[in-house]
């Protein structure tokens, strides 16, 4: 027997849709409380060594934190090459912007404080705020774009032609998902605030935190609303094939109704808008109370579930398309071979728990509250 044999091909398609989606949580868990401390930098410090606490709140961990970005744009190209394909060719511009705001991050850590200059300090310290606030919301545009359907079709022989614009990205519904990521993120920046500083930062990372948990519910319900009736959903018209090859057009794909009819067909999907409900309204309670470490843990609860609602609502479809239905890649027809998942599984069971390891013990090495007589004790070695 084949060694790859002993997974079938269905259930290695089921088990990489859930890393990938596992993947972009660790990466909204980690590397989101980064983008929202940067997104809340102009307003949670005013003076330069209260924005030298907040800075080095994140300065020494972003980069391990960038791995799980990695680690997902990984994933997808090797294990799902059409979804790579299409994502990084219709979304070349948005992942440009994406790209060049997160490159202002390393060097805004690097050079802010290399200068005595005030106007030098504060030009980074912008960047650092465009290196938070443009990708937490356009990575929400993103997924916006997705849920209605990406304007691409295959040829026969399986090229994907995108037929969109980047303005054609920034459609209202876009940009309202644009809105629920970016208050998800500022709320999960503050958490981290107040759970790394003290004082006046932490007092106005709690005012902040606290208007961003009711953004991310009222904006999280709002989009429910639109997606219940102003958005059409997905649909096989036949049985599909689970384990067969990766073309889709050999499916057939309609596009009408409702996505929230997936809550009926699988009724227990319905713990993960809960879940972000819920942790919103934990981490707004959290702020108000001054409990640190819970708040946090609500701020995680509710971006896992609110991510987790747009994958199980959508499941098995990844990336529809909005001009021809039956171009629409789905978890059985777009991903790589039966050998190269059972590979890449082996490979992340290995690897996987040496990262979360590794990234434990950098957080306790880190460990502890940074305060303003830190930076100013250690001001040459700080950032």
């Amino acid at each position: 027997m084949i060694l790859h044999d002993m997974v079938d091909f269905e259930i290695l398609r089921v088990i990489w849709w859930g890393l990938l989606g596992v993947l972009l949580i660790g990466f909204a868990l980690t590397d989101g409380f980064d983008l929202g401390v940067g997104a809340l930098l102009p307003f949670v410090a005013e003076t330069d060594v209260e924005r030298r606490v907040a800075i080095n709140t994140v300065g020494p961990v972003w980069e391990g934190n960038q791995v799980w970005f990695i680690l997902g744009g990984g994933a997808i190209f090797a294990a799902w090459p059409p979804l790579y394909a299409v994502s990084f060719s219709g979304f070349y511009l948005a992942m440009f912007l994406i790209l060049a705001a997160l490159i202002l991050r390393p060097v805004g850590f690097k050079y802010r404080s290399k200068r005595e200059d005030e106007r030098w300090r504060a030009a980074w310290d912008w960047g650092l705020f465009i290196g938070g606030f443009v990708p937490a919301l356009v990575f929400g545009v993103a997924v916006g774009n997705v849920l209605q359907g990406v304007p691409f079709r295959l040829t026969d022989d399986l090229m994907p032609i995108y037929e969109g614009s980047f303005f054609g990205l920034l459609n209202p519904f876009a940009l309202l998902a644009g809105l629920v990521s970016l208050s998800m993120l500022v709320m999960h920046g503050a958490a981290w605030l107040v759970l790394k500083t003290e004082g006046i930062v932490a007092s106005r990372a709690r005012i902040f935190g606290g208007y961003a948990a009711l953004a991310t519910s009222a904006t999280f319900a709002l989009a429910g609303l639109w997606l219940a009736i102003g958005i059409d959903a997905y649909a096989f018209t036949e049985e599909v094939l689970k384990d067969g090859p990766s073309n889709p057009l050999l499916s057939e794909v309609t596009k009408g109704g409702s996505w929230l009819a997936a809550y009926s067909a699988r009724p227990w999907i319905m713990i993960a808008p809960i879940l972000g409900f819920a942790g919103a309204a934990l981490a707004w309670l959290g702020f108000r109370s001054g409990r640190e470490g819970w708040t946090m843990l609500a701020s995680k609860l509710a971006i896992t579930g609110i991510i987790s609602t747009v994958g199980l609502t959508m499941f098995p479809f990844i990336l529809p398309s909005s001009i021809d239905p039956r171009s629409s890649l789905t978890v059985w027809d777009s991903s790589s071979s039966h050998l190269t998942l059972f590979v890449m599984l082996v490979s992340a069971v290995i690897f996987v728990p040496l990262i979360l390891a590794y990234t434990a013990w950098v957080y306790k090495v880190l460990w502890g509250k940074v305060t303003s007589e830190d930076v100013l004790e250690h001001s040459d070695s700080v950032y």
